[in-house]
């Protein structure tokens, strides 16, 4: 039976991304969905290559009876504990990990691109404006016409602590999967903190800080009037 190790470690591990990329969105928890179609490639590829590598240690272990038949001898298949590599693959099959969270974010220093000051394209009309985590940042950090000034935005993300009591809604922002993800965030004020990894939905008022592109200005501020405790969307990430 160890002679199928290989071919079980290609299965489970094609039969998870399989899982993960048809059924539900599940892969969304690692890439953007552009890329799903990849996955489901790669997947039914893991599990080609282990139909095709079992088929050919089937083969060799005939062969290697039919050796046996003229008194030779041969050792064993492989090292028993080569079967433990089965155990991530058959854990990622059953029990997909959660999306990135306040860990995650937290773990990250507040590292933003050095865009520089400049003019924004005009908002939409009407409020509340719906806005990413990541042009509310940007605006606030940015935006030479201050375009954020009286009106009433909406920032959707999870929640995650600070010190002293403050607290912000949060965003992993992702450029091509969950590897090279990013946070975006905006301390909230006026409302109480809900439990970290909370989603929640936050309206309210921009509170300039400091001067445009300064450390000051980081992470930028919103005055909530409005918190209410959403479920978590099916794309947890942002595209940066």
């Amino acid at each position: 039976m160890r002679r199928y190790g290989p071919a079980v470690l290609l299965a489970l591990t094609g039969a998870a991304v399989l899982r993960i990329s048809l059924f539900g969105d599940l892969y969304l928890r690692y890439v953007q969905p552009g890329l799903r179609p990849y996955l489901i490639v790669s997947g039914a590829v893991l599990v080609l290559l282990a139909a095709a590598t079992a088929l050919a240690r089937r083969e060799h272990g005939e062969a290697d009876e039919e050796t046996d038949a003229h008194g030779h001898s041969h050792g064993p298949a492989g090292p028993r504990v080569a079967w433990l590599l089965t155990l991530p693959a058959l854990a990622l099959l059953l029990f997909p990990p959660p999306a990135l969270g306040s860990y995650s974010a937290g773990r990250e220093a507040a590292q933003r691109a050095a865009q520089g000051v400049g003019t924004f394209p005009a908002l939409p009309s009407g409020d509340p404006v719906e806005l990413t985590l990541a042009e509310f940042g940007s605006r606030a950090l940015y935006d030479s016409e201050r375009s954020l000034t009286g009106r009433t935005v909406r920032l959707t993300g999870f929640v995650t602590h600070g010190e002293d009591g403050t607290w912000y809604v949060t965003r992993l922002l992702v450029s091509c999967c969950a590897a090279d993800a990013t946070t975006g965030k905006a301390e909230i004020r006026g409302a109480g903190a809900p439990p970290v990894d909370t989603w929640v939905t936050v309206t309210g008022g921009w509170h300039p800080e400091g001067e445009l592109g300064s450390d000051a200005a980081w992470p930028p501020v919103l005055d909530a009037t409005d918190v209410r405790r959403v479920e978590q969307p099916a794309n947890p990430y942002e595209k940066r």
